[in-house]
């Protein structure tokens, strides 16, 4: 009886080695990724952090509800903008300088607005 739970055992645990040795003998793919799109996907989410956090400003966030843009789903509207607008956009966000007025801030909100006006977002300009 005891030899028939070792040999059972012993098969057992034989039979989990083999799996194992299948599984982890089974092809793999990998690629090496360039520097142009590590770049590239680095630089997107440099942008998209800027372009957030300018949206994340109060006075920003403000003149969005004043217009009657919802914050969360123009966050998402910006995330799906292909990475040369959204390098435009981030880049005039850039310009600004420290500690802009209201004045450029009004102008950047309606440069965003205006840009998710095109892409089809919002039709906030058929109500004014």
């Amino acid at each position: 009886m005891i030899h028939a739970i070792r040999s059972f055992c012993r098969g057992g645990l034989i039979g989990l080695l083999c799996s194992g040795m299948l599984v982890m003998s089974l092809p793999s793919h990998a690629q090496v990724i360039g520097t142009e799109a590590m770049l590239a996907a680095e630089a997107r989410q440099n942008d998209l952090a800027a372009v957030e956090a300018f949206m994340g400003r109060d006075a920003v966030r403000a003149e969005m509800e004043r217009f009657g843009v919802d914050a969360e789903a123009a966050a998402l509207r910006v995330a799906s903008l292909s990475d040369t607008e959204l390098r435009q956009l981030a880049g005039q966000i850039e310009q600004q300088p420290a500690g802009a007025g209201a004045i450029e801030v009004i102008g950047v909100v309606f440069l965003v607005l205006l840009i998710l006006e095109l892409v089809g977002v919002i039709n906030i300009f058929n109500r004014i």
